[in-house]
């Protein structure tokens, strides 16, 4: 048995909180392998809602077993506020959530950095969360971050080492910590407290005892290949890898237990925050695209940047993921459209280029390619047999051109507004 890998391929939000949902029946663990509370994985059904941002999204589907992941870092306020607004929902969680000892902890100080930093940054500021994400990675590339075993040993002593020499960058950057230090301070340690209630494990035997022991593992990314620390926009990234082989170093698998590769991506694109965006809609055109796609980040709020769909960027993403099987999200969003507009290369320096160029300017523009729009609500359908046939044209562009099958197609928010095709 190998472990499954289900994954963004462009900037984020593709929608993969809702197809965790769906496949968590045929999995017998689901494990978050990278991020924090940064990411936010939406899921509708029963006429409810919800947003996860750390707990695995196949935590509602019977007892399937949740992981936390070493790859992850967690903000122990906000996952108690998680788990309990689930619990309050009358959601049994606990049972089956697990988290590894060596996820890394997000103090309430790494919090203030990244918004010193931000500021810091001034026109040049990459559109952080500001959920500390950024600072805790760093400290643990550094080699002085807080796990979640530590919680459990000399945990006063290592707290405040590392909130005393976060407090020093803070004065070198005039940044006026207190207030919100001591605000922070109370409900993370109520936090802390919850997570010692959890059950914690080493999760990379967890893991690979149960792909030993026959059980269908699902590992789940969040935010998208785009936003990879390696191989995204860089600068204008996130700070972990976001790719598949994130699952082996955020998971301890060994790559060559690592079987389909699920990549997940929106019928047109979207991207939270600064960086390059080449196929960007700057008009009415995109502000209908925010309007019928609800583009408002889980996590911020904040509106997200529309355009057509990239696939120079996204052929890139399956190259670098491996994927077997791609995910079609949102495809609903484009019912009303007359004419849908594939980016299918980029004109580079006067060039015209077919490959992600190493520093994305004003001078990358985006070369489309025209398909007719399909002009037919699509959201009530239920099988492959009632796509109208422009939108099956449009499918078949984009198999043909990534050279990987579409096996699914979300034609709604709701679990049931799935379709699975032959």
């Amino acid at each position: 048995m190998k472990a499954d890998v289900l994954l963004g391929l462009q900037w984020g939000d593709e929608g993969k909180g809702k197809i965790v949902d769906v496949l968590t029946p045929d999995y017998d663990v689901v494990a978050r392998f990278q991020g924090g509370p940064n990411a936010g994985h939406t899921l509708e059904f029963d006429n409810q809602k919800y947003v996860l941002h750390t707990v695995p999204s196949g935590i509602f589907q019977g007892d399937k077993m949740n992981i936390i992941g070493n790859g992850v870092v967690i903000d122990p306020n906000i996952l108690k506020s998680e788990i309990t607004k689930l619990e309050g929902s009358g959601r049994e969680i606990r049972s089956k959530l697990l988290v590894s000892r060596k996820a890394h902890i997000i103090v309430p100080t790494h919090r203030l950095l990244d918004a010193a930093y931000e500021i810091a940054k001034g026109a040049s500021k990459i559109g952080s969360t500001l959920k500390g994400i950024g600072p805790t990675y760093t400290d643990k590339v550094s080699r002085n971050g807080l796990r979640v075993g530590d919680l459990f040993e000399n945990f006063e002593e290592k707290y405040a080492t590392i909130k005393n020499k976060h407090i020093q960058i803070l004065k070198q950057h005039n940044y006026d910590y207190e207030a919100q230090l001591a605000e922070y301070e109370a409900s993370w340690m109520e936090g802390v407290e919850l997570i010692r209630s959890l059950q914690i494990v080493d999760s990379e035997y967890y893991i690979n005892n149960a792909i030993q022991d026959e059980k269908r593992v699902l590992c789940e990314g969040a935010q998208g290949t785009m936003l990879d620390i390696d191989f995204g926009s860089y600068p204008f990234v996130t700070s972990s890898n976001t790719i598949s082989a994130g699952a082996c170093t955020g998971l301890g698998i060994a790559p060559s237990r690592i079987g389909e590769v699920y990549g997940i991506f929106k019928a047109y694109c979207t991207r939270v925050g600064s960086g390059p965006f080449p196929t960007e809609l700057d008009d009415e055109v995109g502000d209908e695209l925010r309007k019928k796609g609800n583009e408002f980040g889980s996590t911020t709020g904040r509106a997200r940047r529309t355009g057509w769909i990239d696939l120079v960027a996204l052929k890139y993403s399956v190259i670098i993921n491996g994927v077997t099987q791609l995910i079609m999200m949102k495809s609903d969003v484009l019912d009303e459209f007359d004419t849908i507009k594939v980016g299918v290369s980029y004109v580079v320096n006067g060039k015209e280029s077919k490959q992600l160029p190493f520093t994305f300017t004003d001078d990358v523009v985006p070369v489309f390619e025209e398909l007719p729009g399909w002009k037919t609500d699509m959201t009530n359908v239920k099988s492959p047999a009632e796509f109208p046939e422009a939108f099956n044209k449009y499918v078949k562009f984009l198999e043909d051109y990534l050279e990987v099958p579409i096996k699914i197609v979300s034609v709604g928010p709701d679990r049931a507004q799935t379709i699975v095709l032959n």
